[in-house]
């Protein structure tokens, strides 16, 4: 007898959800803060049908929950993001695409899931993947309004982790292709325009899902997962980390182009995500979670610190062209978090999702990073609780960076529900604020935002 083994993110609460549903009132244990008023939306991969072979967890449709806050009650929404491809499939009733770990169908167009991260910039909340257009989303209904191209100027991909400046209101973005030219860097004003778009030069096509800005600058991360043609049609993955490359950092002025870019060499490493950068004197200073290498495609890797990441801190002198890079804490963390009405500029604080031991990305409780002192608190979910990114939310008003809270979606595996943590950024270690129980189990998915009142509020009338 024979058993087929369960794919691991099609199980428990990796599995979709179908059903799209909208309530009324729900019910809170402790108190949602009276001055909390806004939306937390999340985006993560949903599959709509069963998946065509190997299905790896980047390749699920992507869908948004939605608790709307205000006046000390929730309401919660889900929606699948109706992008094209979502729609082909809907029609057909099956699945047509398959995913990363499949061999390439060239005979489809690449199929834009939308499902990684969400962005509010110039009147707009946009549905985020590295690989092709945004899609506007409209708030709070969460329904799909279509791609987002900048009246046709984008040409290129549009990164997931696009970076807005809340000083200047303009939003940094790049896209990476496989083919050259591997780097396109953006800049779109504070009104919405996209003003510039200029090719940094890479040696050769890589996964680049970050990156960085500073008040004057952004740093581009230059890692060695690689892909190469020449792999694939040996029959190899064409995506693979090579431990033998070096990783590059680049550093260009923000209005700058590639004759500007300075390039800082350090030891092999991968980045999925940044956490702050910064100036400081004739240093710029970045924070992130760094790896020693990755296997998040599937490539071998003997590397027994594969996979772990840890908050490590990065010194570029620009002066003396010298990189120091330094470990900050030993604790496995991912998707880090800012107060990002400070993004750019020095922060003391930042926020992780504390990693659970084993071989899935679980997520048991939320760090808060002192940076200044070296110092750090956790936030525990609880036995057989799992959470995902937790974003931080300013109190209106705020006097210090931390007066706020920190939102996320937890997961009760004995009792197979989910729940929206509220937690004090200013005291992680107490009991959450309050915690709204949800209608339906919301799966683990990728990045949130937070969406003021204000900003639900926008050109409505």
């Amino acid at each position: 007898m024979t058993t087929t083994a369960v794919n691991p993110y099609l199980d428990g609460n990796f599995a979709p959800v179908h059903e799209e549903i909208t309530t009324d009132t729900l019910k809170v244990i402790g108190e949602l803060p009276p001055d909390l008023s806004g939306m937390f939306v999340r985006n993560g991969p949903n599959p709509q049908w069963t998946p065509i072979g190997q299905y790896h967890w980047f390749d699920g449709d992507g869908m948004l929950h939605g608790v709307r806050i205000r006046n000390g009650k929730a309401t919660y929404c889900n929606r699948y993001i109706r992008t094209q491809g979502w729609q082909i499939e809907h029609e057909a009733g099956k699945a047509v695409w398959s995913g990363l770990m499949e061999a390439p169908q060239p005979e489809l167009p690449s199929k834009n899931t939308a499902n990684t991260a969400l962005i509010w910039h110039a009147g707009q909340l946009l549905a985020l993947w590295e690989g092709g257009a945004p899609h506007a989303i409209q708030v709070p209904e969460l329904a799909t309004i279509g791609e987002h191209t900048y009246n046709h100027k984008l040409s290129s991909a549009f990164t997931a982790h696009p970076k807005v400046d809340p000083v200047t209101g303009e939003m940094m973005f790049f896209g990476y292709s496989f083919a050259p030219p591997y780097l396109q860097y953006s800049v779109v004003s504070a009104g919405g325009e996209l003003v510039r778009t200029v090719p940094i030069d890479l040696q050769t096509g890589v996964m680049m899902h970050d990156f960085a800005i500073t008040a004057n600058y952004t740093i581009f991360m230059d890692l060695p997962l690689t892909f190469s043609v020449e792999r694939m049609q040996r029959g190899e993955s064409a995506l693979m980390f090579e431990s033998d490359r070096s990783s590059r950092f680049g550093i260009v002025p923000r209005h700058g182009d590639n004759s500007h870019v300075r390039w800082f060499e350090t030891p092999s490493c991968y980045i999925f995500h940044t956490l702050n950068a910064y100036e400081e004197q004739d240093e710029l200073v970045l924070i992130a979670c760094r790896m020693s290498s990755t296997t998040v495609l599937g490539s071998n890797n003997s590397d027994s610190n594969a996979d772990i990441p840890r908050l490590h801190r990065w010194r570029f002198n620009l002066n003396t062209g010298q990189v120091h890079e330094e470990m900050l804490d030993d604790v496995p963390a991912e998707f880090p978090r800012v107060n990002e009405n400070l993004l750019g500029r020095p922060t003391q604080y930042g926020y992780a999702g504390k990693m659970s031991k084993g071989l899935l990305p679980l997520f048991d409780g939320i760090i808060k990073y002192d940076l200044h002192n070296g110092k750090s608190q956790t936030h525990e979910y609880g036995q057989g609780r799992y959470g995902g990114e937790a974003v931080f939310v300013a109190r209106p008003g705020a006097k210090s960076e931390d007066d706020g809270w920190l939102v996320t979606y937890v997961y009760d595996h004995a009792e197979e529900s989910s729940e929206l943590f509220v937690v004090n950024a200013q005291d992680v270690n107490s009991e959450p604020v309050a915690r709204v129980l949800l209608p339906q189990r919301v799966p683990y998915g990728f990045h949130g935002a937070w969406v003021s009142e204000e900003q639900l509020n926008f050109g409505r009338i």
